[in-house]
């Protein structure tokens, strides 16, 4: 069983792409299964290709453009100001205003370093010049990028669908309701933070600035509500919610802010298929690599070593939250979906855990390694945005990862949390 995931590491730690990594593995493990003389290479082409052989898979860069492409101009700004005057009276105004934007801004990328690199610069201006702390205004920017990968569109969400075949229409509005859960509980956070520091509200509640600001961002704000409408109305699939995403973002950036030309069009298309490239490319590797561990029965294997120490699914459910916090501080998160959700799906079916319920927890755990050393994406991406040293950024985030912490302890006693509006649903 070591010898799987070893030699997957091995490849890692040299330095090689993951892509690579996995795809390389998978065919050293063949070779060392079977011996040289036996390896037939047409299976590791036959496999990988039908890994990209879903329908599904069309919505991750869909998704990526519209996400992009609502990243440009003042779209993050008019958020941002919209976010100021619903919220911004409360003790460390700034501080909440950057966790609701942040749940605003997830319904429109599904990802935490989009939300971290587009409106994570907008946010570290404003609170720098209001006077807040470098300290608290990057420790809770960082961790408000968490939110982006569970509020639908959500790229984790649509691999883990993939990978387990559960429904990915029920996996996305099944993060509605925790990613607004752990928007409150940041929030709680940074109010208490914010008391015993002594910030100042910010300026007072007026109902005339928010319908003018609303006014001004009501059309951005229809993007996620596009998304998740459509989905929850059974008007479209997810996929076709990408689409469609992608055509309104076009259309409002480009024809009606016209704050996009032709030129940074090409670009962000072109980023598009760069980024889409190279998720499909982990998905046509892990393809394979997923191949030789089901052959290897390593799933059936460390579903009767987990049953040996409890077959108790809260148990079970906190052994494997333990083991992703740690994987997720030295893999890449959707590297690590591709690779251990299948793993993980038998160990759940045998003690009743809810594969749609541990998508969500296993998601959300996943993200607490971007805002961990030594490959933390959200961290470098934050610190090369506001030039802030990255021994200070991990020291100040550090406090903000508790309450995500209760959040998935939260989810696993109670997954009725995630579950229930889904099954109401769909």
């Amino acid at each position: 069983m070591i010898k799987y995931f070893a030699i997957l590491v091995a490849a890692f730690l040299l330095g090689l792409p993951v892509a690579v990594a996995m795809g390389g593995s998978a065919v050293v493990l063949m070779i060392l299964e079977r011996g040289i003389t036996a390896f037939r290479p047409e299976v590791v082409a036959q496999k990988s290709a039908y890994g990209l052989n879903n329908f599904l898979l069309l919505s991750i860069p869909l998704f990526l453009y519209a996400g992009k492409i609502m990243n440009t101009g003042s779209i993050t700004k008019r958020i941002f100001e919209f976010a100021k005057s619903l919220v911004g009276w409360l003790h460390g105004g700034l501080g909440h205003v950057n966790i609701v934007a942040s749940v605003i801004f997830a319904g429109m990328t599904g990802t935490a370093t989009s939300d971290a690199a587009g409106l994570g610069a907008i946010e570290i201006e404003a609170m720098r010049e209001a006077g807040y702390d470098d300290d608290f205004t990057f420790a809770v920017t960082g961790a408000s990028s968490l939110i982006g990968p569970i509020i639908p569109p959500s790229i984790p969400l649509v691999i883990y669908g993939l990978m387990t075949s559960v429904s990915i229409g029920k996996l996305l509005i099944a993060g509605i309701v925790p990613g607004i859960i752990l928007a409150g509980a940041l929030m709680t956070y940074v109010e208490i933070y914010a008391v015993r520091h002594h910030y100042p509200k910010g300026e007072r509640f007026q109902i005339k600035k928010l319908w003018n600001d609303f006014k001004r961002s009501v059309l951005s704000l229809l993007t996620p509500v596009i998304i998740i409408g459509g989905i929850l109305s059974g008007i479209f699939t997810p996929t076709e919610a990408a689409a469609i995403a992608s055509v309104y973002a076009t259309i409002l950036t480009v024809f009606i802010y016209k704050e996009v030309d032709w030129k940074a069009l090409k670009n962000i298309l072109f980023e598009t298929v760069r980024d889409s490239g190279t998720i499909m490319m982990i998905c046509y590797c892990a393809s394979v690599y997923g191949y030789v561990i089901t052959r290897s029965q390593l799933a059936v294997k460390l579903a009767g070593a987990v049953l040996e120490i409890s077959n108790n699914p809260y148990v079970v459910c906190f052994l494997l939250v333990g083991f992703l916090l740690i994987v997720g501080c030295f893999m890449e998160n959707l590297a690590t979906i591709t690779i251990l959700a299948p793993v993980f799906l038998p160990v759940m079916e045998a003690v009743g855990i809810d594969p749609l319920a541990f998508g969500i927890i296993m998601i959300l755990t996943l993200m607490v390694g971007l805002l961990t050393p030594p490959f933390g994406m959200v961290l470098f991406v934050l610190c090369k945005v506001g030039n802030f040293p990255l021994t200070r950024m991990i020291k100040a985030v550090v406090p903000f990862i508790i309450p995500v912490l209760i959040v998935i302890a939260i989810m696993i006693m109670c997954p009725q949390i995630i579950t229930f509006l889904p099954n109401l649903v769909l």
